[in-house]
């Protein structure tokens, strides 16, 4: 844990791993045991959680105990009472930890804690949000040891550093997926996508495009041709674009510093990002040997995430986290005596929040909590 993580070199090598695991899903889990070691961890994950379904799944994970895991997704990830604030409070990219939702003294009374965490030896979790939904987001989370004690400033700074590319390679993981893909037949995969791709040079002249790139260039709405450039025609964006290409041949660090989503206007005011993706190493560099590309430039029109069903009720009702806690519990567990020791406080506690959650509700009774939540989870709730 004393060890010196803010080498540059480093840095870009572990960012190098994330987009090469992008393309190669096999690396995620030696890119998970990288990122730990860098951010300072036991264990990582790229896991998602359904608020709505109250479940967990795990996609890819490094030096996590399989029954532990097991037994987390079959029935702790519904007990932990972090999930719920987190999912309220946290935006895509931000980066948060376990405690931040939870109380050090109150999380050791928990249930998950006691049966789940604490046999392995787990105190905290730092993790940033790479998608979210009405009613799950997905993550990517490192362990931390007791040993190690709780999240510290220097490791979310470190996450903080991760975050952006954790998030941009999964989204390009989701668009393309190059493990079965040769180079030879890079071009062809390549039409395939449904997305608007382009391959330029480091002055940001088109050596490829895709069916619909070609398409979106032929519309013009959103960016043309000029000469051999690609040019967004929002200028802002395209004098943005081409910086951030000509960095590209720097490597993935000089990318990152400049940002690898660019926000762009079309012509008739819809919004669009520009998502750029350096080929300058790795597999990246073997996919585009053919073409002399320094950079994947992926064009896709904005789409705003619905709010989540549980933050309008925490808004609406001006509901704390600790209230939100014991409401969810509520409706997930069942009674006062049954909640108390899964969230680990007594159950005086979680009377006194329940009354005051009957209070801002206007409510009287635990089957019209039922009733608030579900209506507002339901799109045909009334």
């Amino acid at each position: 844990m004393g060890e010196a993580i803010d080498d540059p070199e480093r840095l870009s090598d572990l960012i190098g791993c994330i987009y090469d695991a992008a393309l190669d899903p096999g690396l995620w889990v030696t890119t998970l045991e990288k990122t730990c070691s860098y951010v300072g961890g036991i264990a990582g994950a790229l896991q998602s959680h359904d608020v709505l379904q109250k479940s967990a799944c795990f996609y890819f994970s490094w030096n996590d105990n399989p029954e532990y895991t097991k037994s987390y997704i079959e029935k702790y990830a519904r007990l932990n009472p972090a999930i719920v604030p987190a999912m309220i409070q946290t935006q895509v990219g931000q980066v948060s930890t376990f405690l931040d939702f939870v109380p050090l003294a109150e999380y050791r009374a928990t249930q998950l804690y006691k049966e789940w965490a604490a046999p392995q030896g787990y105190i905290d979790a730092v993790q940033t949000v790479l998608d979210k939904s009405a009613v799950s987001f997905a993550a990517a989370t490192v362990m931390r040891h007791e040993r190690h004690g709780p999240v510290d400033e220097s490791a979310r700074r470190r996450m903080r550093l991760l975050a952006p590319h954790f998030r941009r390679a999964v989204h390009i993981g989701k668009v393309i997926d190059l493990k079965k893909v040769e180079a030879a037949a890079f071009a062809d995969t390549l039409d395939g996508l449904a997305a608007a791709m382009f391959l330029l040079d480091a002055d940001g002249s088109i050596v490829h495009t895709n069916a619909a790139g070609h398409d979106l260039l032929e519309d013009g709405n959103v960016a043309r041709r000029v000469g051999a450039r690609l040019a967004p025609v929002d200028s802002t964006a395209d004098k943005a674009l081409h910086e951030i290409v000509a960095c590209a041949e720097a490597g993935d660090v000089a990318v990152g510093t400049n940002g690898l989503a660019l926000p762009l206007s079309a012509r008739d005011g819809a919004r669009w990002i520009a998502h750029v993706l350096p080929l300058t190493r790795g597999l990246r560099r073997q996919a585009s040997v053919e073409y002399s590309a320094v950079a994947a430039v992926f064009l896709c029109k904005a789409e705003f995430d619905r709010p989540h069903p549980l933050e309008a009720i925490a808004t609406v009702f001006k509901l704390t986290p600790s209230e939100m806690r014991v409401l969810m519990a509520i409706v997930e567990i069942g009674g006062v005596p049954e909640i108390a020791p899964v969230l680990g406080i007594s159950e005086t506690t979680v009377k006194t929040h329940l009354q005051h959650v009957f209070e801002k509700t206007g409510t009287q009774r635990q089957a019209d909590l039922v009733k608030l939540v579900a209506g507002y989870m339901s799109p045909l709730g009334g």
